[in-house]
């Protein structure tokens, strides 16, 4: 009897657990879907990711305050309110720069 109690404790504990992953998968979706790239607007060293020039693929490489082509999230339709641009513009005006 003890030994069917321990395996139902152990089973309702993993399921559960895959319970509690799927939930929180779900909510970071939704939080995730509620930010946006805003460019122009990133401390050096405090982008999120990649930059439109490629020269890096990875968070906190950048180099230079405010450059255009790095990113980070912000919440959805405050990016321009921070003085930043979405992707269309940034690449639009990163191009512009980087024409010789």
């Amino acid at each position: 009897m003890k030994h069917n109690l321990a395996l139902s404790a152990a089973l309702f504990a993993a399921v559960s657990i895959g319970a509690i992953d799927t939930a929180q998968a779900g909510e970071n979706n939704r939080k995730r879907a509620a930010k946006e790239r805003c460019y122009g607007i990133t401390p050096a060293g405090q982008n999120d990711c990649g930059n439109l020039a490629g020269t890096h693929s990875c968070a906190g490489q950048s180099t230079v305050d405010n450059d255009i082509g790095e990113w980070r999230l912000v919440n959805k339709g405050s990016c321009e309110s921070l003085g930043g641009m979405l992707r269309k513009e940034a690449k639009a005006k990163f191009k512009a720069t980087t024409k010789v």
